[in-house]
């Protein structure tokens, strides 16, 4: 997702879609359903790597966190976001334990253009050794994202390459010519359905190319981050949805994040449970209509996120969980009317 930094900058050509949304075949919907979950278990005091290390969560951390997803909220699909120590741990403990769940595994991407003229939180150009870095870095993920759905093929329904790496906001820009290499790469390799995450103006934009890339456009979209209120919300999604749509003919379309934060400084006044809970409901509800997987960001709060002296920064306040794990208003509950 965008940083709480930076604001939508890629909205070059982007126009509002002339018809509305065509429902899919039920065929398009990832494992049979339109609910799924972003899932990153990091605690208060855990991080991915940022230069000095990953500090992961344990075993158990994991196999809780599975279980409160499966078992407390109903969820069967969940999103991760590369192929590292962390997310091999959560395919073993799901595959050890037979928790009833899929995945929709990642293959991140790092820089591999310095985009500092664009990016509102990268002052500096990226040395070029950390680009050249980046680039074989980037091609171990592939080649590790391909082992994993090989090794896991009956737990991971599809392979995710790259996120938001086309955007002309963000800090890790990857040419789209290698992004296309990557996920053609992945393609010939696996049999699952291979896409990249994308927000859904990248996706407007570059339909033409990425429609022979993917097997499925999996889309970002956002209202909130775009100064969207409540009630502008829905009406914002289905045309960002409709937009990749007439720009993809033919291409099956899931929603790889959407979410509505509880706590944020850069949005107060939109940010708490109650909106959370009316967009959650709205989004699905639509969802089960026109057959589209959603990918809710995200499963729990994560305070490593954003900046460490903002407390109420928008970052650390996506989940339909608190950082203690106890469920916030929108959480699905399993036998109750919400599920």
């Amino acid at each position: 997702m965008k940083s709480a930094c930076s604001i939508f900058l890629g909205l070059v050509a982007f126009s509002l879609p002339a018809f509305g949304f065509v429902a899919q075949d039920p065929s398009a919907l990832l494992n049979g359903s339109p609910a799924a979950i972003s899932y990153s278990g990091f605690r208060t005091g855990q991080h991915p790597d940022r230069g000095d290390g990953a500090k992961n969560p344990t075993r158990q951390q994991i196999l809780e966190d599975l279980r409160i997803l499966s078992e407390q909220a109903g969820f069967g699909l969940i999103r991760l976001y590369d192929s590292g120590q962390n997310s091999e741990d959560v395919l073993a403990v799901i595959a050890e334990e037979k928790i009833p769940l899929k995945v929709m595994l990642g293959a991140w991407l790092d820089a591999e253009l310095s985009n500092h003229q664009s990016c509102a939180w990268l002052t500096e150009p990226i040395p070029e050794e950390t680009l050249a870095s980046n680039r074989l870095s980037n091609e171990v993920e592939v080649k590790q994202a391909i082992a994993l759905a090989k090794r896991y093929p009956e737990i991971i329904a599809a392979v995710n390459i790259g996120n938001e790496a086309l955007v002309d906001w963000n800090d890790h820009m990857v040419p789209l010519d290698r992004l296309v290499g990557f996920l053609k790469q992945a393609r010939e390799a696996l049999d699952q359905p291979v896409t990249t995450a994308e927000n859904y103006a990248a996706y407007a934009r570059y339909g033409k190319v990425l429609s022979q890339a993917v097997d499925f456009a999996g889309i970002h979209t956002y209202p909130v981050w775009e100064g969207k209120t409540i009630e502008q919300a829905m009406d914002y999604t289905v045309q960002n949805m409709t937009a990749v749509q007439q720009a993809m003919p033919g291409v099956p379309l899931a929603i790889a994040e959407a979410g509505w934060a509880t706590t944020a400084s850069e949005f107060p006044t939109q940010a708490n449970q109650e909106n959370q809970v009316r967009y959650y409901k709205a989004l699905m509800d639509w969802a089960k209509q026109n057959n589209l997987t959603v990918f809710w960001f995200e499963a729990f709060d994560e305070d490593w996120k954003g900046d460490s002296g903002n407390l109420q920064g928008a970052e650390k306040h996506w989940g339909l969980f608190f950082i203690d794990r106890k469920p916030k208003q929108a959480a699905p509950q399993v036998g109750s009317e919400k599920s």
